[in-house]
């Protein structure tokens, strides 16, 4: 029987068992206020508490027979699971039925049953950071057992040749010792983020600051979805077009200038990553924008600002955490960026101050470190882990210095934003 069968019959037997608690939990409770006894709750509520409380086991049994089958334990057929689940929920609609009456505080209950759900959300989320975190740190580990973690935080060279050549089993072959160093990858992931926020922020903030405080209600109804849209486009036509437009559009103007420039350079991958960041931190920026109270425009009007001076005096540095949020948001995304990088930036680690050179990042060299015939424990493959993981720390760093300005704005703001 095929695992979609199983889901089926699970599944169908759940919704209709679900929809019987509702009904009968209703309906009782409906009858006992019917004879003028005092309820503590709202029929619907009461319909609720029985749904939950009847659903909970059986997910639970559900959960516990697919974590056993995962680890190997085959003790119980999969249909005899279905139904111990579905019994088990029949078992908990007959008790949950017979002891409702008026005191049953099921409004009360089924708070608790939402909150429990969240706080699991919560605690899953958590898990599988510390999880991901978990993983990267054990592979790192056995890369620097391999190789200098010195080398590879201040290596000015990255050049894994004999380390493929080693798992393509020719590593007899007279080649040089491979080189792990990360500089060239980072320098170059830093310096296609900073080209990407210096096109995305200053477009998307003033975009924001257009649509918050100047643009009619029909304009900013027109123009903000279409903003949008950008958003909702795939990064590998944002290649395409960096690839097929952006960049020969810049070797013509810098030849122009009589100044060479590659096809595959940091400034077209950069800019063209900008033009995908600018509806994220536009549309984040308008709603932070927006939702300053009005009276505090009032308020410094009245005192003799113009508009251009409340906005640059009073509203921007009101919703300056909201706008620190959405440039992280995007300085998050350029980081993480892949296709853009590989169409428009190259492959190559390239340590250069020119713009118009090719680049890669570090998230290029994840993906082409792990595709392949490699095996998994060699250098090159582990590599990938150790690139992941300094990134994960740069990342966190670069949280911790945003939650720090976040909350100095909110200590110096916080009396306007009343």
């Amino acid at each position: 029987m095929t695992q979609q069968t199983l889901f089926l019959i699970f599944f169908g037997g759940l919704a209709p068992l679900l929809f019987i608690a509702y009904v009968l939990g209703r309906g009782r409770a409906s009858r006992i206020r019917a004879k003028g006894i005092k309820m503590h709750s709202q029929p619907d509520q009461y319909g609720w508490f029985v749904t939950l409380y009847t659903g909970l086991p059986v997910i639970m049994v559900g959960v516990v027979g697919v974590f056993l089958s995962l680890f190997g334990w085959q003790g119980l057929p999969p249909l005899m699971l279905i139904a111990a689940a579905l019994g088990a929920g029949a078992i908990s609609l007959y008790f949950l039925f017979s002891r409702m009456d008026g005191h049953t505080k099921a409004r009360d209950l089924v708070e608790q049953f939402i909150r429990g759900v969240l706080m699991l959300a919560s605690f899953i989320s958590i898990i599988t950071t510390f999880g991901i975190l978990i993983s990267i740190v054990f592979e790192a580990m056995h890369f620097f057992q391999r190789e200098s973690f010195f080398n590879f935080l201040f290596g000015l060279e990255w050049n894994p040749d004999s380390a493929f050549l080693e798992g393509a089993g020719r590593g007899h072959e007279e080649v040089s010792a491979a080189k792990f160093g990360a500089v060239p990858i980072f320098a170059g992931t830093f310096y296609i983020t900073a080209i990407a926020m210096l096109v995305a922020v200053p477009i998307g903030l003033f975009s924001a600051i257009y649509l918050a405080e100047y643009a009619s209600e029909k304009t900013r109804n027109r123009v903000k979805p279409a903003l949008e849209i950008l958003a909702g486009i795939p990064t590998v036509v944002y290649g395409f077009f960096a690839a097929i437009t952006v960049a020969p559009l810049l070797v013509a103007l810098f030849e122009s200038l009589g100044i060479r420039a590659s096809y595959e350079s940091a400034l077209g991958a950069g800019v063209v990553m900008g033009i995908m960041i600018i509806p994220i931190i536009a549309s984040l920026s308008d709603d932070v924008i927006s939702s300053v109270p009005q009276n505090v425009r009032n308020g410094s009007l009245a005192l003799g600002m113009n508009q251009a001076e409340t906005i640059k005096f009073v509203v921007l540095p009101s919703a300056m955490p909201g706008i620190i949020a959405a440039v992280l948001l995007g300085v998050s995304r350029a980081l993480g960026e892949t296709m853009i990088v590989v169409m428009a930036a190259g492959l190559r680690p390239n340590l250069s101050w020119n713009p118009l050179e090719d680049m890669t990042t570090v998230t290029v060299k994840i993906v082409e470190s792990l595709i392949g015939d490699q095996a998994f424990d060699s250098s090159l493959t582990l590599a990938a882990f150790a690139l992941g993981l300094v990134l994960f720390v740069v990342t966190l760093i670069i949280n911790v210095i945003s939650v720090y300005m976040i909350r100095s704005f909110h200590k110096k703001y916080k009396v306007s934003s009343l």
